[in-house]
């Protein structure tokens, strides 16, 4: 118990910040664990350096490590933090755009030595020339106080210094009244055969919290109480997390057995180590020697009866494009994941964007259509990869699901599912030898029947030849490519029939409507509401489904005078929506490696309004 004054918020965004070595990321993480214990709405968002070990000190090596909770629903991680806790100058320099004004910096001040603040560009220390004063500025010797509470444990500076960030976090956990316990939990459980590296942060942490009760610089404590939700079984999970327990979660309901053919990419990798965690519920996985072996091989594996996944990121999936127009022409199941980052090329390996969708539409040789997904939130990575697997294995063709960069690191609490409740998928094999066709089509889907090799009596020809309609022979007729092309198309088209009517959130017609995809949800909904509460009415649009979009979507684009769609690439969503639909929307865009603002939305709607 404190005996400082505890002072009630609604809401509180902290960001954490320090070299790519210091923690932050576990730092932030055990921060959000512990929030979403305590009960509040959780949005994170990690912003990890590009460089996989940038040297020590430098702009570019700075880790970031933002979270947003709240006593009520949280949707965004914030356009600007309340709280900057800065272990070196870099991470000040990088990350003091984000603080709002007035805000808290905690700053370690050993990391402001001569050499940091050469390295990032500091003529003079910003911590004593004034140039903070509109900051609330608490100058804490985080580096000394640590050393101090670990003196005689006998460890090395350097491992001393490792354990800072404990300090950092049970500052932190003291000024907003988070419990200890859970993190005391999480130490003794990863460092049980280490006892002294779980000593030196059990002490390292415990030292920041006193601090903060025993130094005269904090009068005053925070309180954020928990937000109402749903009961049920909650825990902390983010995008990539999801995916993954999602694609065994429809594995199981359609009595299939995963294979899961990857090669290691960021912002994607965390699928695999997931994946290769639940082997259990009869999940292989296959890391391969280069992006065509991974696609190839799950498309192998799709052929001999098994749920074939691969995912990777922008840059993968170019190296993937001709295997999935082999699955396209074989129409076999087959879920490709691609978690976006910011391209060209290598581009920005640890940064968001949604440049893909053209890609993932159209980016094939020939007409190769393929149905693509994409999820909202954290969360909903869960249910996405669900869809992706039911409309994989009812329709036999492959699936996109674009997840991107911000929701695959994000996280929020999630309301774990009731799988009895979860929509039974089961796949039936075909089995009747009599007539068989492996190109004959399902009246409702057209899709083809999926026949495991082996199966006497079923035997047939499969490749990336084109295919005779019915016996699958391998035909050059100029009528049966037409006919076949068409029914291609047609598969993808009548997927839409399954496919519930879009949703608006607010008037269902009226002056201005939003519409967004992706991982643009959460920011684009706090905007809305924002403007909402000022009296201006806007309505919005997500957009779950992108190929075929659902039937319902022309008709709520011409309800409205003014169509705004927002995305973080230069305008591929418009470009589908203005073509299929003629509707006049214009395009708010942003490609910086970094998700919008709520303020940028707005911004944009009330210019538009004002026009």
């Amino acid at each position: 118990m404190s005996n400082k004054e505890l002072r009630s918020l609604d809401d509180v965004v902290i960001r954490f910040a320090g070299d790519s070595g210091d923690g932050m990321q576990l730092t932030g993480s055990q921060f959000t664990n512990t929030s979403a214990i305590v009960g509040n709405d959780i949005s994170t968002f990690p912003d990890f350096p590009a460089e996989i070990r940038a040297p020590q000190g430098t702009l570019f090596g700075v880790s970031g490590f933002q979270l947003h909770f709240g006593s009520g629903e949280i949707h965004s991680p914030g356009d600007y933090c309340d709280v900057l806790v800065a272990m070196n100058a870099a991470a000040l320099k990088v990350n003091l755009g984000s603080l709002r004004a007035n805000g808290i910096i905690i700053a370690n001040t050993e990391g402001f030595n001569d050499k940091n603040l050469r390295l990032s560009g500091y003529a003079v220390n910003p911590l004593e020339d004034g140039s903070l004063d509109s900051y609330q500025l608490f100058a804490v010797d985080i580096s000394r106080l640590t050393a101090a509470a670990l003196k005689d444990l006998q460890m090395s500076s350097k491992e001393v210094d490792r354990t800072k960030n404990f300090f950092a976090l049970g500052m932190m956990y003291w000024l907003y009244n988070r419990p200890l316990e859970p993190t005391e939990q999480w130490i003794k459980q990863k460092f049980s055969k280490v006892p002294q590296i779980a000593e030196a942060n059990y002490r390292a942490m415990h030292a920041g919290w006193n601090f903060g009760e025993t130094t005269e610089i904090f009068v005053t404590r925070f309180d954020v109480k928990p937000a109402p939700m749903q009961p049920g079984l909650y825990r902390n999970i983010n995008g990539n997390t999801a995916l993954a327990l999602g694609l065994v979660t429809a594995a199981q309901k359609a009595r299939l057995d995963v294979f899961f053919g990857s090669y290691p990419i960021t912002p994607a990798s965390d699928i695999l180590h997931t994946l290769s965690s639940l082997k259990n519920y009869g999940v292989k996985t296959f890391q391969a020697e280069d992006e065509i072996a991974a696609v190839t091989s799950a498309i192998g594996a799709a052929f001999g009866g098994a749920l074939g996944v691969t995912s990777t990121s922008g840059p993968g999936l170019a190296l993937k494009t001709e295997a999935i127009g082999l699955a396209v022409m074989t129409e076999l199941p087959l879920v490709i994941i691609n978690v976006q980052r910011a391209g060209p090329s290598t581009g920005m390996p640890t940064k968001t964007e949604q440049a893909d969708l053209l890609q993932a539409l159209y980016g094939r040789n020939g007409e190769a259509p393929v149905p693509v997904i994409a999820p909202a939130t954290p969360g909903d990575c869960f249910y996405a990869a669900f869809e992706a697997v039911r409309i994989a294995v009812t329709s036999m063709t492959p699936v996109f699901l674009l997840s991107d960069g911000y929701i695959a690191n994000g996280s929020e609490p999630w309301l774990v599912p009731d799988v009895s409740e979860l929509p039974d998928i089961a796949v039936q094999f075909h089995t009747d030898t009599e007539a068989f066709q492996p190109y004959a089509r399902n009246e409702e889907t057209l899709a083809r029947p999926w026949a495991v090799p082996g199966t006497p009596g079923l035997e047939h020809r499969i490749g990336g030849l084109e295919k005779e309609n019915g016996s699958g022979n391998i035909s050059y007729s100029p009528q049966n490519h037409q006919l076949m092309v068409d029914l291609r198309a047609e598969k993808v088209e009548r997927i839409a029939n399954t496919l519930p009517l879009a949703e608006v959130e607010g008037d269902e017609q009226g002056d201005v409507l939003i519409v967004s995809w992706g991982g643009t949800y959460g920011v684009i909904k706090t905007a809305v509401q924002n403007m909402h509460s000022r009296g201006v009415a806007v309505s919005h649009l997500h957009l779950r489904f992108l190929n075929p979009l659902q039937k319902n979507v022309g008709e709520i684009l011409c309800n409205f005078k003014h169509v705004v769609v927002a995305e973080l690439n230069k305008g591929q969503l418009l470009k589908v929506l203005r073509s299929t639909y003629l509707v006049p929307a214009v395009g708010l865009n942003k490609v910086q490696g970094l998700p919008f603002k709520a303020e940028e939305v707005e911004a944009t709607i009330n210019d538009l309004l004002n026009s």
